[in-house]
């Protein structure tokens, strides 16, 4: 039998590494386990990679489109063989930081597969050799995997998930996309941005669903302006091999359509990597694949949680991070201060999409009444300037109270901006309390007092609606 810890945290992504990290901070002895590399998904083959290629891909085109501010360049080019150390340059120096710091914080690091055994005991074996150790507390935190649908031809090998995607090394000259949430969007704009032709299919009728409705609806018209050729309401029945390419078939207002191109990316989202994470005679209460905790996030196995993309909710890096944190801090006999109904959503396409709490359709769905503001950002003076897409800044407050209900936006910077309004949703701040704050002139930010003043009829720079 191997060491005794206080906490074993299984899985170093973004919801473990900041849990074991926490939990060293409050003074117990902490283990984590990770069979690849620190960062989890997140750092490895998901946010940081990812973003960091919007970036470079959205630098081309603005490269490109220059002549806009009088700026003139010749013979503009990439190379993406670059583009990809720089992804990876990108990676390792946040993986390395993150090593540093649980070495820093005297979270002891043990590189393998962990498999959680009876008794809060954890199995951890590697290529070299097998141990077990034992812990007062296990917090599992293993991540979610690239989820692939049961249609015909999707295990063909140009059929991708976005880990294989990202390991390419050349650029596809056309790419199918199958789903249309975050993943497929930006992926859509990355690689139409480096001038790849791509298709879009989605079943639901719109882009990012669980978005408000005016977001999807601007977001597809600037995807098509960019060249991305999207189909929603679109059924995908199955993908043949023709040559070198893979023909996407699907149904689309009954009729049945053909798209070829070089590969087909599965976007329809991730599930909970739970493969060989319990040992022999070891099952906690599950659900449709996901593992079942209570409000602590304790599963029906005693001493045991779970975080992140293993439990239901949204699968985004920073709320795993707050789980992490909140679990922690229980543990150690601390009350949590994060409120974890506010969750920001990002979207980092251009312009950049951003929204937290209600939508004005998911209130009234509650019975609640409300009212909304909203400033279009084409009347802000740091939008001129840029000559940013038509984007806009909605905020939802109910009508008895004027709390904060939730807001949404689509222009640049809003997933940096996204974070005023979380701080207001968690708070039950209203919105005159939120008004009281002074914007800095001109910046994108001076939108958000913009929309909160346009609910109540206020705001200096939209335009008063026509009276009957």
């Amino acid at each position: 039998m191997g060491e005794k810890y206080d906490i074993i945290v299984i899985g170093a992504g973004p919801g473990g590494y900041v849990a074991a990290v926490r939990a060293a901070k409050e003074g117990l002895r902490t283990a984590i386990v990770e069979e690849k590399r620190v960062g989890g998904t997140c750092l490895n083959r998901g946010c940081i990679p990812a973003k960091a290629m919007i970036h470079a891909a959205s630098l081309y085109r603005e490269m490109k489109e220059g002549e806009r501010f009088g700026i003139t360049a010749s013979e503009i080019s990439f190379d993406y063989g670059r583009i990809l150390s720089y992804k990876e340059e990108t990676t390792d120096k946040l993986c390395q930081g993150v090593e540093q710091l649980l070495k820093a914080n005297g979270v002891e690091m043990l590189f393998g597969k962990g498999i959680l055994e009876e008794g809060r005991r954890v199995r951890v074996v590697s290529e070299t050799k097998e141990a077990v150790y034992e812990a007062e507390h296990v917090i599992l935190a293993a991540g979610s995997k690239p989820l692939t649908l049961p249609i015909p031809g999707f295990l063909l090998p140009g059929v991708l998930t976005s880990d294989e995607l990202f390991r390419l090394e050349r650029l596809p000259q056309s790419l199918v996309i199958v789903g249309g949430g975050v993943i497929s969007v930006e992926f859509a704009s990355v690689f139409a941005d480096l001038g790849c032709k791509v298709t879009i299919i989605e079943a639901l009728s719109r882009l990012i669903p669980n978005m408000d409705k005016e977001i999807s609806q601007n977001l597809k018209m600037i995807l098509k302006k960019r060249g991305v050729d999207v189909h929603t309401s679109a059924a995908v029945q199955r993908v043949e091999q023709e040559g070198e390419l893979y023909t996407c078939i699907f149904n689309e207002k009954e009729k049945e359509i053909r798209v070829s191109a070089q590969y087909v990316l599965c976007a329809a989202g991730r599930c909970p990597n739970t493969e060989g994470l319990f040992g022999e005679g070891v099952k906690p209460e599950m659900e449709r694949g996901y593992v079942v905790t209570d409000e602590r996030f304790a599963t029906s196995i005693d001493g045991v949680y779970a975080i992140g993309d293993l439990v239901k909710g949204m699968q985004l890096a920073h709320l795993a991070s707050a789980q992490g944190a909140y679990v922690a801090g229980i543990i150690a006999g601390k009350k949590p201060y994060a409120e974890l109904d506010a969750v920001p959503g990002c979207v980092y396409t251009n312009p950049e999409i951003a929204s937290v709490g209600l939508t004005e359709d998911e209130a009234k769905g509650k019975g609640l009444g409300v009212k909304t503001g909203k400033f279009i950002m084409s009347a802000n003076g740091k939008s001129l300037i840029t000559k940013e897409e038509r984007g806009f800044i909605k905020v939802v407050i109910e009508n008895e109270t004027d709390v904060i209900l939730g807001a949404q936006m689509m222009c640049a910077r809003a997933t940096d901006m996204i974070g005023e309004f979380v701080t207001a949703v968690a708070n039950k701040m209203t919105a005159g309390q939120l008004m009281k704050g002074m914007r800095a002139h001109p910046t994108y930010n001076e939108g958000v007092l913009e929309a909160l003043e346009d609910v109540f009829g206020e705001a200096v720079h939209v335009m008063p609606k026509k009276r009957r």
